[in-house]
């Protein structure tokens, strides 16, 4: 992609982020850079979209669905989040720092997040910042399907959880109806398939295709580092019924439930 498109967006993630930070420090919870994940691709998408004077159906197409799935998400995180304490991990990170964590937090937690953005926004940089005349095809048709699946599971499993806790006739249950019937984690299997589908944009894009490393990296995330890997440490031991849950239902890509004798 054009080097001065990167430099821009890099830029603006740079400034996007330190306000973020400076928020934090006034509120004293860096839980917000949750709600500024999502909101930072959007971010991404249009400061790249008029960087590199971006012309055709394809860009605005991805943008737009960009836009569509981190304002959702900011928005979730906001409402689900609103009056909560700060988020056990960084309040963890918090108390093993102590007072030199507010300012340690830039690069912990506000630089780092930034970088990932960069890495996982590749194949949005490309679809915005390369020039192209291929009209809308087959690829563009295949991401957008992709793309209403994975927002049906995301926004399906984030309500049903949500609706599910509301109740506290379920404090230490499974939930393993709905979507979450077919997997342990729609969520997460959600957000990973839009974020593909946002990389089938770069393929109609000439020499774009290496930038599905951007969503491989989003996978990995979801799945090794702050994803699934670490929700099913702590839900094995809570949850009594979960083994039993785990059994039967896969931990991402869904498939109909298993029957376990």
């Amino acid at each position: 992609m054009p080097g001065d498109v990167f430099a821009t967006v890099t830029a603006a993630i740079a400034i996007y982020m330190l306000v973020f930070w400076i928020v934090s420090l006034v509120v004293r919870d860096v839980s917000i850079v949750d709600i500024g994940w999502g909101l930072g691709f959007v971010v991404i998408a249009w400061v790249a979209h008029l960087a590199g004077g971006a012309e055709g159906e394809r860009p605005l197409l991805q943008a737009v669905l960009v836009t569509l799935w981190g304002s959702r998400l900011a928005i979730y995180l906001l409402h689900r989040n609103w009056g909560q304490p700060e988020d056990y991990r960084y309040a963890a990170m918090r108390r093993r720092l102590g007072p030199a964590f507010s300012y340690l937090s830039i690069v912990l937690v506000f630089g780092l997040q930034g970088v990932l953005m960069l890495g996982v926004s590749l194949p949005v940089q490309a679809v915005q910042g390369i020039r192209s005349e291929s009209p809308l095809g087959l690829l563009d048709a295949l991401a957008v399907a992709m793309f209403a699946v994975g927002f049906f599971f995301e926004v399906a499993g984030d309500q049903q959880l949500a609706k599910w806790k509301s109740d506290p006739g379920n404090r230490g249950k499974v939930l393993q109806h709905g979507v979450w019937a077919w997997t342990r984690h729609p969520n997460y299997f959600g957000d990973a398939l839009q974020w593909w589908a946002f990389g089938v944009f770069a393929l109609a894009v000439p020499g774009a295709a290496w930038t599905l490393l951007g969503p491989a990296l989003m996978t990995f995330l979801l799945l090794r580092v702050s994803g699934v890997r670490l929700l099913e440490r702590g839900l094995r031991k809570r949850k009594a019924d979960y083994e039993a849950y785990a059994a039967r239902t896969p931990a991402f890509i869904p498939r109909p439930p298993r029957r376990v004798k």
